[in-house]
């Protein structure tokens, strides 16, 4: 396995060495969210402006590539989080500040993508997912605290609605295009959040905590149509 660019000890990379690396993640990002993980790693460094050869000596393989991109997406995530805590003025403008570099950083798409290619609970990639859910974790108590967020909007329902709007559109819809209307939709959903703007009767549907996601993504699927009416497994139908 080729060892991770964000490992502890790995020597610090030249600076055309660094470009090329951030280069082939971006590219590789982009390229398995378009085309599947399955897509030629010719295009991956194509895109990147570098020869194959280039991403072979970097990576290994595409399960390193792969493994790297989600790495990335996920320490990008946890520095963002980090960031708009302490920089914004409430915990909701941290929130709706984290949500939107989010949709850029696409971590919500690539991760969904990889489930069936690699162990995201690897001793690699398990601290750092940790680390990343637990910053993000620190906005939504903080939002909760000051008043900003309600009170009944979960850490499910904040990953998950970023998961929907990470996905690309069916259909020809450019990419730049697309990211565009990701940001103006989340912009739509941001505003119903609001205290102000939130309904005095309770959100239908499961409310799931981080480790109530967690358990039920681990459950296996369910066996009968009864069942598959409650895919969260917490026991609630869906509102029709």
């Amino acid at each position: 396995m080729t060892q991770s660019p964000h490992a502890e000890g790995v020597r610090p990379l030249r600076a055309d060495a660094r470009r090329n690396q951030s280069q082939l993640l971006a590219a590789a990002r982009d390229v398995f969210l378009e085309r599947g993980v399955g897509a030629p790693l010719e295009e991956v460094a194509r895109r990147a402006g570098v020869g194959i050869a280039t991403l072979y000596r970097r990576f290994g393989d595409r399960q390193s590539l792969l493994r790297a991109v989600v790495l990335d997406a996920l320490v990008h995530t946890k520095a963002t989080a980090e960031r708009a805590l302490a920089e914004e003025p409430d915990g909701f403008d941290a929130l709706t500040r984290y949500m939107h570099a989010v949709l850029d950083l696409r971590v919500s798409a690539v991760i969904p993508l990889v489930l069936d290619e690699i162990d995201l609970d690897d001793e690699e990639l398990l601290p750092v997912r940790t680390a990343s859910a637990r910053a993000i974790q620190l906005i939504i108590d903080a939002a909760h605290a000051d008043g900003t967020l309600p009170d009944d909007v979960t850490f499910a329902d904040i990953g998950l609605m970023l998961v929907r709007l990470s996905r690309p559109l069916p259909g020809p819809i450019p990419p730049e295009l697309n990211a565009r209307l990701a940001h103006r939709h989340l912009d739509l959903l941001v505003e119903g959040l609001r205290p102000g703007r939130h309904s005095r009767e309770p959100i239908g549907g499961p409310s799931m905590s981080l480790q109530d996601l967690r358990e039920s993504s681990s459950r296996p699927p369910p066996t009968d149509a009864s069942s598959s009416e409650d895919p969260a497994g917490t026991g609630t139908r869906h509102r029709r």
